[in-house]
């Protein structure tokens, strides 16, 4: 079995991504390259330093490393430099196969992430290496987080209209990223990857309503007042504008996708927003 390399592997997604592949291959064919190793300790796996800021210390971590997952870095607005260094060092390192977590739709998408993921992948594309591009959608928990505010407030506040949102658990994510890496005929390829069920805010809502037995609303905002409201929730202004954008992007469809890759790719149903509602809910408690 050729050797892993995990970039990112203490993130949320990382983190899962670990777990997957340990079910499916041996632990001692798996490497995480994390920018903290002693955050790493747990994962039972080889850990490496790896920094996407440092382009000069990572090749060597990568040598040996036949196949590499980039799971995008957290820093938006350095992310295209970060994944240039780390595709430069693997060319170099004589990586021979990279993976790498895109975004649902990038080449079309108005979202503002989007720009850094298309960058990426173009550079990828160039870069002479055999490629496979995860286009992920939208994870159910970006907007389970809000639940505890919407039982207090009553309401989920947002500006998405009435755009379909077809998200799925990080968890259904990872998944299809260690089914990618430990199978075959995968290489050249772009997975548009999202949710089997979609739904809007007014019915995530719904659902929350159902299973709290609260009257739960919807409250759709212009964009400009959403990130207003989230400024006064403690948000920082740049980060408030960008979860406002989103939203509006999703009002544009930007996070719809009907075509089912994902369930697909990981052999079984995407996680339903029943189940991931129920799970936050419990959480909250």
């Amino acid at each position: 079995m050729a050797k892993i390399g995990i970039t990112g592997a203490t993130g949320q997604l990382g983190r899962l991504v670990v777990e997957k592949l340990k079910a499916r291959i041996a632990a001692d064919n798996l490497v995480a390259l994390v920018r903290s190793p002693e955050k790493a300790v747990d994962l039972g796996i080889e850990v490496l330093a790896f920094d996407y800021s440092k382009p000069a210390s990572l090749a060597e971590p990568l040598r040996g490393i036949e196949h590499l997952l980039l799971i995008s870095s957290n820093e938006v607005g350095q992310r295209k430099t970060q994944h240039e260094h780390v595709i430069r060092a693997a060319q170099q390192a004589g990586v021979k196969w990279v993976i790498y977590t895109s975004l649902l739709h990038a080449d079309t998408s108005t979202l503002s992430l989007a720009a850094e993921h298309l960058a990426t992948e173009e550079t990828l594309k160039g870069s002479g290496i055999p490629y496979t591009i995860l286009r992920n959608g939208w994870y159910t928990e970006n907007y389970l987080g809000s639940i505890a505010t919407a039982m207090t407030t009553g309401a989920v506040t947002g500006s998405a209209g009435t755009g379909k949102i077809a998200s799925a658990a990080r968890a259904d994510y990872a998944e299809a990223a260690a089914v990618v890496l430990t199978s075959e005929d995968h290489q050249g390829k772009v997975y548009e990857l999202a949710g089997d069920e979609a739904y809007t805010l007014a019915e995530l809502a719904a659902e929350v309503s159902r299973q709290t037995e609260k009257n739960i609303s919807y409250n759709d905002l212009p964009e400009k007042e959403y990130a207003e409201v989230l400024k006064s929730l403690g948000v920082p202004e740049h980060f408030a504008q960008a979860i406002a954008g989103w939203d509006a992007s999703a009002a544009k469809g930007d996070l719809f996708d009907d075509s089912h890759t994902l369930s697909r790719l990981i052999g079984h149903p995407t996680t339903s927003l029943a189940a991931s509602v129920k799970n936050a809910i419990a959480k909250s408690a």
